[in-house]
């Protein structure tokens, strides 16, 4: 768990300008083992790239990892991101998706956008998404590091995907996390080296926003009641503040064989 003090200071960061890169927060061991275990994934899924600007003609994406096995579960929970993450939503937060982005040599640069432009909210907001981006490889300039325009989490819109705008690259060593707020604008960057940037995709959103992917449905209920009692709450077997999400007033993680919860719902505590 990371000191208090440098969790002060990453979401301050996240405050003033919209982003914060933990530099070599991740062990080194689980970071080569996911990169062995998505090139496996790739290659027997036969996985390629979509034919649209936005996922990338050149990009690998594997979608929904937590169903692919025990590897993929301690991504979610991990202390050294976890807790910055759960400052800038709360702990009620969710995972919104987890996904994998391999930009292959030739990519171009994905369109620049707002993770948080089709939730219909006046902006600016408050935060209703918070994502990282995991670096399995150097992430620079030249291989296509994610670009960011700081400070636009606070603009009054987003942007359109067909514009240009000047944007930095969030450069950063193998086994560091780029943490931002839903609204900052970014894009991946291109790839002009003949090396995959390979990255794990780790979204959140607040515990009352629709998740991006659906992991009631996504992650088959068994493999789900395996999981550590926070990352069951992470995906969506619990409550948000009393009410939301639970089924005739009982806590969804009792469909996972969890004895009831002790914890009242909102209408009770009237």
């Amino acid at each position: 768990m990371p000191d208090a003090a440098v969790i002060d200071q990453h979401v301050a960061a996240i405050e003033r300008d919209g982003y914060t890169i933990l530099e070599h927060a991740i062990d080194p061991a689980l970071i080569d083992a996911l990169a062995e275990d998505l090139g496996r994934l790739e290659r027997g899924y036969e996985i390629q790239p979509s034919e649209n600007s936005f996922e990338g003609s050149r990009t690998l994406r594997v979608y929904n990892l937590l169903a692919f096995g025990p590897l993929y579960e301690q991504v979610p929970v991990y202390d050294e991101v976890l807790p910055v993450v759960e400052r800038v939503l709360d702990p009620g937060c969710l995972v919104s998706s987890l996904s994998s982005i391999t930009i292959l040599p030739g990519e171009q640069a994905q369109p620049i956008h707002a993770d948080d432009q089709l939730i219909p909210l006046p902006k600016p907001h408050v935060p209703t998404v918070c994502n990282t981006m995991w670096a399995l490889t150097d992430f620079t300039e030249r291989n296509g590091a994610t670009r960011i325009i700081p400070g636009t989490h606070r603009a009054d819109c987003s942007p359109d995907f067909v514009s240009a705008y000047d944007s930095i690259p969030a450069e950063m060593p193998k086994g560091s996390v780029l943490v931002w707020h839903g609204s900052l604008w970014h894009g991946g960057g291109a790839n002009q080296t003949d090396e995959r940037r390979i990255g794990i995709a780790m979204n959140y959103c607040a515990g009352w926003i629709r998740q991006q992917e659906n992991q009631q449905l996504g992650v088959p209920r068994e493999i789900a009641a395996g999981f550590s009692p926070r990352l069951r709450r992470l995906v969506g077997y619990g409550i948000y503040s009393g009410l939301m999400g639970h089924i005739d007033k009982h806590d969804p993680v009792e469909m996972l064989g969890d004895a009831p919860t002790e914890d009242a719902m909102v209408w009770d505590q009237i």
